[in-house]
């Protein structure tokens, strides 16, 4: 196993990948590895924390990461880090690969001075990593609203020093589906369906936590 930064010669086999990985996942099709491609020309890119893991030659993993901001109510402002996709190979998975490859993002993002990630995803995948609802730590998108799907994890039990936050993503994270028909038409189509994660999805999407 290896694992590497992403140059651009991996990047149609990544993207090829993401497809592979998030189709019909959360909802008919998918559009990540667009959404990838778009990620990497955007200004808050941290190339440094674009990883690939590799098993005998082959790229089964990917992860990359972007710049956001918590904002605090006395109008402190912190930079964080936000990744996405997040990629293992289906053919792959519940064997300990994501770990490894998340633990190698986290501790390179922690030597280059970050001490926080805040991300949108499943609790069910990541409170087994160390993330935590956002309102453990007081982190809102406005004011009493804490969604069940933004996750924190702290790389230093003091990074949020007891202080109110709201959660700014970066604009690298919008995305609108422009371009994508012409985009994904050069990858092999995939027949779209229903699985019962979709569900799961809308629902996280939509909740809140409101009280302790």
């Amino acid at each position: 196993m290896t694992i590497r930064n992403e140059t651009p010669a991996d990047y149609r086999t990544v993207e090829e990948l993401i497809k592979k990985t998030f189709w019909n996942l959360y909802v008919p099709g998918c559009s990540e590895h667009h959404f990838a491609h778009l990620v990497r020309q955007s200004e808050d890119f941290i190339p440094e924390l674009d990883f690939v893991l590799e098993e005998d030659g082959k790229i089964i993993g990917h992860i990359m990461y972007v710049k956001a901001k918590f904002v605090a109510t006395d109008g402190t402002e912190k930079e964080v880090l936000s990744f996405g996709p997040f990629t293992i190979d289906p053919d792959y998975q519940r064997k300990g690969y994501g770990r490894k490859l998340l633990n190698h993002s986290l501790e390179a993002a922690a030597k280059m001075g970050y001490d926080t990630v805040a991300i949108w995803g499943n609790p069910e995948n990541y409170a087994c990593y160390g993330f935590k609802n956002c309102k453990r730590y007081n982190v809102c998108i406005e004011e009493g609203v804490y969604p069940v799907s933004l996750m924190v994890k702290v790389l230093d039990e003091n990074a949020l020093s007891g202080k109110t936050w709201k959660y700014v993503e970066s604009p690298a994270h919008g995305y609108d589906g422009t371009g994508f028909d012409e985009f994904d038409k050069t990858f092999p189509q995939m027949e779209k369906g229903y699985k019962y994660t979709q569900e799961l999805f809308y629902i996280y999407c939509r909740s809140n936590v409101v009280r302790d």
